[in-house]
C-alpha cells in the first residue's frame, strides 16, 4: 500500500514539474493585435442633420450613415437651372432668327438668278445685279453674326452645365456614405453640430480578421515564411487559449528592438517585424497582447 502511494506521489510530481516547465516555456515572439482603422470625415460644410452610427455597430460598405444640411446647395442649383433655361431660350430665339436669314438669302439668290438671266437679254441693269449681290453679302454677315452668338451661348451653357455638375457632386458629398465594412470604434460628432470639410465624424475598423504584429530576431528569420501558420496564444481567465495565425508580412529590413521587449538581452538586438493574420472569434481586441510559437 505504501509503495502504491509513493508511486502515485512520484507520478503527480513529474506531471506538475512538466506542467510548470511548459508554462514557463518562452514563446518565439510577443506582440499586440492591431487593425486597419479608417477615420471617416465630413466632405462638406454645414450642420449635421443626421448621424446614425453608434460605437460597436457593424456597418457595411455603402451604408448611408448621415446627412449634412443641403439647403444652400439646393437653392444654388435652382438658380443655375433658371440661368440655363434663360440662356437656352436665347439660343432658341437666335436659331429662329438664323432660319429667317437663311430663307431671306434663299429668296435673294432666286432674285439674283433672275437678274442674271435678264442681264443676258439686256432687260435688267448692272446696278440691279450689284444691289442684289450687296444684299446677299449683308445677309451672309448677319448669318455669321448669328452663328457667333450661338457659339457663345453654347459655351455659356457648357459653363452652367459644369457648375451644375459641381453642385450635384457637392450635394452627393452631403450624404455620409460608409466606405468600408467594419465595426464603429469611436464617434466624434453628434447631430446638430456644425461640421467642416475634413472634420472627423467616426472611426471604423474591420475586426473580423486581426493583425498580430510581433518581432523576431535575425536568427529566427530563416524559420519564418509568408503563408506559414503559427500558434497564437492569448490570455483568458481559464488560462492561455490557442488560436491559429498565418504570416501575412515580414519586414524586409531590421530595426532596433521595440519598447515592448523588456529584457536587457533582447533590447540591444536588431529584430524584424512580422504580421500574422488571425481570424477573430470575438475575443480579440485592438492592442491586446499575444504570444506566438512558429513551430507548434
Amino acid at each position: 500500500m505504501k509503495t502504491t502511494q509513493l508511486s502515485i506521489t512520484l507520478i503527480l510530481s513529474v506531471i506538475l514539474m512538466a506542467s510548470c516547465n511548459n508554462r514557463h516555456q518562452r514563446a518565439d515572439a510577443y506582440g499586440n493585435f492591431e487593425a486597419v482603422e479608417t477615420v471617416i470625415s465630413a466632405e462638406s460644410n454645414g450642420r449635421i442633420l443626421m448621424l446614425t452610427v453608434n460605437e460597436g455597430e457593424v456597418l457595411r460598405a455603402g451604408d448611408t450613415t448621415g446627412l449634412i444640411d443641403t439647403t444652400d446647395l439646393h437653392y444654388r442649383r435652382l438658380q443655375m437651372l433658371a440661368q440655363r433655361r434663360a440662356v437656352a431660350g436665347k439660343a432658341s430665339n437666335i436659331s429662329a432668327q438664323a432660319e429667317v436669314y437663311r430663307q431671306q438669302k434663299a429668296n435673294l439668290m432666286t432674285d439674283k438668278r433672275r437678274i442674271e438671266n435678264l442681264l443676258k437679254e439686256e432687260a435688267a441693269t448692272p446696278k440691279q445685279f450689284d444691289d442684289i449681290s450687296g444684299a446677299i453679302e449683308v445677309i451672309d454677315r448677319q448669318i455669321e453674326t448669328v452663328k457667333s452668338q450661338l457659339v457663345n451661348l453654347a459655351d455659356e451653357l457648357a459653363v452652367i452645365d459644369a457648375q451644375l455638375a459641381q453642385v450635384g457632386e457637392a450635394l452627393k458629398r452631403c450624404y455620409i456614405i460608409n466606405p468600408v465594412s467594419g465595426t464603429v470604434l469611436n464617434r466624434f460628432a453628434e447631430a446638430g453640430e456644425i461640421t467642416a470639410f475634413g472634420k472627423p465624424l467616426y472611426k471604423i475598423a474591420d475586426l473580423k480578421t486581426m493583425d498580430l504584429r510581433v518581432y523576431i530576431s535575425g536568427d529566427m528569420l530563416s524559420q519564418v515564411k509568408t503563408g506559414q501558420e503559427a500558434e497564437v496564444l492569448i490570455d483568458t481567465p481559464e488560462g492561455p487559449a490557442s488560436l491559429t495565425g498565418k504570416v501575412s508580412w515580414i519586414s524586409p529590413s531590421a530595426e532596433f528592438t521595440p519598447k515592448i521587449i523588456q529584457t536587457r538581452e533582447e533590447r540591444v538586438n536588431l529584430v524584424y517585424a512580422v504580421k500574422l493574420s488571425v481570424t477573430n472569434d470575438g475575443s480579440l481586441k485592438i492592442s491586446m497582447p499575444a504570444e506566438v510559437n512558429f513551430n507548434k
